[in-house]
């Protein structure tokens, strides 16, 4: 297992962070089950939030860790301040809500890690920042950041912070995978994958920021159960987003190159792809991935012992043809 270490967390982090959306209150036993496997295979990181489930993927993750005495291993990253039907809900106010809610779910008095899951550009960061730096002084919070954040809002957050002897956001999650998107899955999702992006990524290579990244798998198009050959028969297995946002010409040449790699090197599809996210040149990528049983989360471990050359992962990425 590779661990990392970010500041404001004292205990290590996997390096493959496991997501929590798919526990469900009307399965506990799978539920206990599955994180026991995951657990047994090495993760001590979690990754979940407030709108997961209806509250169910905190309360399953809470009643566990409880059942299991196991809350001073685990990491939890969990997120809130989701917009709603009816509105955005990027202010204190949600923010605390939120916050107390995910206490009294995850059974806890301390998240590890906080994560606001949305962003509101058209309100002003400061609030913001000083509503989650309260939590942190009290020692309910041990940093927090930004989930679909861009670069210019945590900058933003940054200044203010330095102006006011505030701690500014220490950790950002968006979007990262070898599949370029080709649209948004959700709205208001932020993706620094693909060319369009290389700014981006060079900010925060820049400012050194850990990231959480979601979809680290593209949803299932990097999983090995998708190829060209069975593209159209397999498609209704997955989520509506893969086809819209990743299953398009140039992913499938990715594809096609990671396929061929992975022969290669005996590994498979989805333990090549999560290889170029984890071994991005100077990020600090954590790789949020959402594995249904501990056997596949195992194999993605093999992930963390590849070692792809810059050019293998410029080829990979269509930054070049050949290797």
């Amino acid at each position: 297992m590779n661990y990392g270490k970010i500041e404001g967390v004292e205990k290590p982090l996997t390096r493959l962070v496991h997501g929590a959306i798919m526990l469900n209150g009307n399965k506990k036993d799978e539920g206990f089950a599955l994180l026991d496997a995951i657990y047994e295979a090495g993760c001590r990181t979690w990754d979940t939030a407030h709108g997961y489930g209806g509250g169910h993927s905190e309360r399953i993750l809470g009643q566990w860790m409880e059942s299991r005495g196991n809350r001073d291993e685990v990491v939890i990253l969990t997120k809130g301040a989701h917009h709603s039907a009816d509105r955005k809900r990027v202010t204190p106010f949600d923010i605390s809500s939120d916050i107390h809610d995910s206490f009294a779910r995850l059974r806890t008095d301390f998240l590890d890690i906080y994560v606001l899951h949305r962003d509101d550009p058209e309100v002003p960061v400061g609030p913001i920042v000083e509503i989650l730096n309260e939590y942190h002084a009290a020692g309910q919070i041990g940093t927090f950041g930004g989930s679909n954040w861009r670069p210019q809002r945590l900058e933003e957050a940054y200044e203010y912070a330095d102006k006011h002897g505030l701690r500014p956001f220490s950790v950002s999650s968006p979007n990262f995978s070898l599949a370029e998107q080709a649209d948004a899955p959700w709205a208001d999702c932020i993706s620094i994958s693909g060319p369009q992006a290389a700014d981006d990524r060079d900010w925060y290579a820049k400012h050194k920021m850990p990231l959480f990244t979601w979809s680290s798998l593209a949803q299932g198009f990097f999983s090995g159960r998708i190829t060209r050959a069975n593209w159209e028969e397999v498609k209704s297995e997955f989520p509506e987003p893969v086809a819209r946002c990743y299953a398009h010409e140039d992913n499938f040449k990715r594809m096609d190159r990671a396929e061929e790699l992975a022969k290669e090197k005996a590994l498979t599809v989805p333990q090549i792809a999560l290889a170029y996210v984890v071994q991005q040149p100077d990020l600090d990528i954590y790789a949020l991935i959402g594995t249904f049983t501990g056997e596949e989360y195992r194999e993605n471990l093999r992930a963390l012992e590849v070692k792809l050359t810059v050019e293998e992962m410029d080829w990979l990425d269509l930054r070049c043809d050949t290797r």
